[in-house]
C-alpha cells in the first residue's frame, strides 16, 4: 500500500534526522548507502530534515551495492576474532567493546558447557 511505504519512507528519514544533533559537528554532506539511495523519494526526505547535501556514495566512487555487506562482513571478522567493534572514538562508548557472538543453531555451545 502507497501509504504504508510513504509512512515508513518518512519514519526512515525522521529517523536518521534525530540522530544528526549527537554528532560532534553537523555535517554539510551526507553520503547515502542501502536501498534507500535509490528511492528518489527517501533522497529528498533525507536533504529536507538534514539541511544539507545528501548524495549516494557512488557520486564518491565507492560501490553501494557492496558497501554495506563489506561492513557487515568487517564486524562479523572482528566478533570471530573476539577483537572491539566499538570504540570511543567511533561511538563514544566508555572503553572499547565487541558487538556479538557467534550464533550456530543446533550446536552445542562450548560457552554454556551443553
Amino acid at each position: 500500500d502507497a501509504d504504508a511505504v510513504a509512512t515508513l519512507t518518512a519514519v526512515s528519514a525522521g529517523a536518521v534526522a534525530r540522530g544528526i544533533p549527537h554528532l560532534p559537528t553537523r555535517p554539510v554532506q551526507v553520503l547515502v548507502t542501502g536501498g534507500g539511495r535509490k528511492n528518489a523519494t527517501m533522497m529528498m526526505m533525507l536533504a529536507e530534515a538534514l539541511g544539507c547535501e545528501v548524495i549516494p556514495v557512488e557520486d564518491v566512487g565507492l560501490n553501494g551495492d557492496a558497501l554495506e555487506a563489506q561492513a557487515f562482513a568487517y564486524l562479523a571478522v572482528r566478533v570471530v576474532r573476539g577483537l572491539a567493534t566499538s570504540a570511543p572514538d567511533t561511538t563514544g562508548v566508555a572503553a572499547p567493546v565487541g558487538g556479538g557472538r557467534r550464533s550456530r543453531p543446533g550446536v552445542p555451545s562450548l560457552e554454556s558447557g551443553r
